[in-house]
């Protein structure tokens, strides 16, 4: 690979050379010493560069480029006799393009930065042994060895061994997770301790890390629906400012005129207005697991009025759990939760297994065995155990109760906040109440709050769950809107109805049980799409990690995005223009300074889009959503 600095200091030593004949040409006496101007040689030298490249650029194009503007007017000075206003303007326009080829370098840096992530060589377990081979000889099923401090080579899971690893080259999450086997692993992540055996699963290219790049790679050469009008007008630009030029030489008679004209018009300033900003931003965003297809997602995403958030696994956790214990008469809770463990430990229901896991954090005993488990169909479990019956069930149990006002008042509290209620039952009497339920994200309140913040005007809660479960989870996020016992279909059905009212609508979700919504809304939003192809391919956009908070981040990067490129088009490009071609046809600027102009405006597009590589969205208060770099 290619040092940047040695390739900046090659590209800097033509215009630094050019800056140093022109001041030779500067100096008096300077055509009395060598017999000519000097300044023809920093004409010829920098003019020549220019025009090579405009004709380079009109052959590959088969268009006339705005080059051929400058190229004018580098002739017309050399025609007047103008050498030294034709070397500082060809210096000018070579000098601005190698500071704005640095500072473009600096916003494409995503690409690279990635690649480097992924290491050349990987230990092989081959004949019993581990060798160093290149990663591209890596066959899938083969067992890497990685150790302390080195990064993972592949994608695969633990074999054997236990590690702390940091993914926040594919996650964005700055804490390390500590992975044992079993557990999956990411090519381009850090292993920081404990050495691991990883069984590869996927391997250059098809890895989790080789789809981020391929997406940021061609996220960055795509246009905007802003780019492609700015390329539409720059087409049609070069003609009309000939036109221009035509007409300021019948009425003047002033070549020097035209030749400013033809220099400040030139609309480079509008072409990079867009593309830098979008690849700045994409860049900034891949560095912290987010994934945008390009410039048109980008712009619709900074336009966004209404977002659809997927109820289960993007504002709750997925994950039944454990919310409330409610003992009858003297019995503790952990009585009746170990009552329960004996009822539910050979079933395989969801909400079993959430009664597993609340006995396996208080650490109660999990090792008696029940006799004579039975699963009853629609009612719930019941078992022997030293000669008492246990039973766990829902509201149907009741039917066996004579005394039911407790129970049936703990049913009804917890049905009404959206929980789901089961009773404990011992020898037929109730000893208490679990409640369960599918539990808020820990950032959700926080990140809908963010959301609004960035300038959502509607949020709502889609979910097939009943409209009890919808409102309690609605409650206490702080959203008002909520669609409760929707069918996939009739969650396309509401978009596209919101659609039709005009909103601009971003719908969240897990990437593959709503990969039709995501595909229907104008913004596609996949949360947690780490080694998850369907999610990097479906959606416009993917969060590697899954963490609800990058939604606002994400929103906000946008709408800054947004907000750069109209100030690129409107203030640097566009009255920049403006104003320099009125004072050049009326004579108050110079062709050298309407070069200083039009690259100074050119290099400012590039300067206010490189903000977009340290955007960091500010919550609530002023506190910062993101910190790290």
């Amino acid at each position: 690979m290619k040092n940047p600095s040695f390739t900046n200091l090659r590209k800097f030593l033509f215009p630094g050379t050019l800056l140093l004949l022109i001041i030779c040409a500067a100096l008096p006496g300077q055509e009395a010493w060598v017999g000519f101007d000097l300044a023809v040689i920093p004409l010829i030298l920098g003019g020549g560069f220019i025009a090579w490249s405009t004709l380079v650029a009109m052959i590959e194009t088969r268009k006339i480029t705005a080059g051929l503007l400058i190229v004018f007017a580098l002739i017309g000075t050399t025609f007047v006799g103008e050498y030294l206003a034709g070397a500082i303007v060809a210096f000018m326009m070579v000098g601005g393009e190698f500071l704005e080829d640095i500072t473009l370098e600096r916003t494409r840096s995503a690409v690279r930065e990635l690649v480097q992530l992924s290491p050349d060589t990987a230990w092989v377990k081959r004949d019993g042994e581990y060798i160093s081979v290149s990663v591209e000889e890596v066959s899938l099923g083969e067992k890497v060895l990685v150790k302390p401090g080195e990064r993972v080579p592949v994608d695969g899971t633990i074999a054997a061994g236990e590690a702390v690893i940091n993914e926040a080259s594919i996650t964005g999450e700055s804490l390390p997770v500590e992975k044992s086997s079993g557990a999956k692993v990411f090519a381009g992540t850090i292993n920081l301790s404990g050495a691991i055996e990883v069984q590869t699963e996927k391997t250059g290219s098809q890895t989790t890390l080789g789809k981020i790049i391929k997406v940021v790679y061609e996220a960055q050469e795509s246009k905007g629906s802003t780019q492609r009008t700015a390329d539409r007008f720059a087409r049609y630009f070069t003609p009309i400012i000939l036109a221009i030029c035509a007409l300021v030489w019948i009425a003047e008679q002033d070549l020097m005129r035209v030749m400013a004209v033809l220099v400040i018009a030139c609309p480079c300033a509008l072409v990079l207005a867009t593309p830098t900003a979008v690849v700045a931003s994409i860049g900034n965003g891949a560095k912290r697991g987010v994934l945008i297809k390009g410039g048109i997602t980008l712009e619709t995403a900074g336009q966004v009025t209404a977002i659809c958030l997927d109820k289960t696994g993007t504002l709750t956790t997925g994950r039944p759990q454990v919310v409330e214990i409610q003992p009858f008469a003297s019995y503790t809770p952990d009585e009746v939760l170990s009552a329960a463990v004996l009822a539910e430990k050979h079933s395989e229901h969801p909400l079993a297994q959430a009664v597993m896991r609340e006995a396996e954090g208080r650490k109660l005993s999990l090792q008696e065995d029940p006799q004579e488990f039975k699963s009853v169909f629609g009612c719930g479990v019941q078992c022997l155990h030293k000669g008492a019956r246990i039973e766990v069930g829902n509201r149907r149990i009741l039917e066996k109760l004579t005394d039911s006002d407790a129970a049936r008042g703990f049913l009804d509290s917890q049905e009404e906040k959206g929980r789901t209620a089961l009773l404990v039952l011992v020898n037929g009497e109730v000893i208490g109440g679990i409640s369960i339920a599918d539990t808020l994200r820990e950032q959700a309140v926080k990140a809908v709050e963010e959301i609004k913040e960035s300038g959502v005007k509607r949020i709502i809660i889609l979910t097939g769950d009943n409209e009890k479960v919808a409102r309690s989870i609605s409650r206490q996020v702080g959203i008002k809107e909520f669609k409760a016992n929707l069918l996939p279909e009739e969650k396309l059905e509401f978009i596209r109805s919101l659609q039709k009212e005009g909103e601009i609508v971003a719908m969240v979700g897990d990437g593959i049980n709503d990969a039709p919504a995501l595909a229907l809304a104008d913004v596609g939003i996949a949360m947690g799409a780490a080694g998850t192809d369907v999610a990097i391919e479906s959606a416009d956009m993917a969060l590697m990690a899954d963490d609800l908070r990058m939604v606002p981040f994400t929103l906000g990067l946008s709408r800054k995005a947004l907000q750069i490129i109209k100030q690129n088009i409107w203030f640097f490009a566009v009255c920049v223009n403006i104003a320099g071609i009125t004072l050049a046809t009326s004579g108050l600027l110079s062709p050298i300074a309407a070069a200083v102009v039009h690259n100074g405006a050119s290099f400012l597009v590039v300067l206010n889009s490189a903000r977009m590589l340290t955007f960091k969205f500010r919550g609530i208060n002023g506190g910062q959503l993101w910190t790290q770099a």
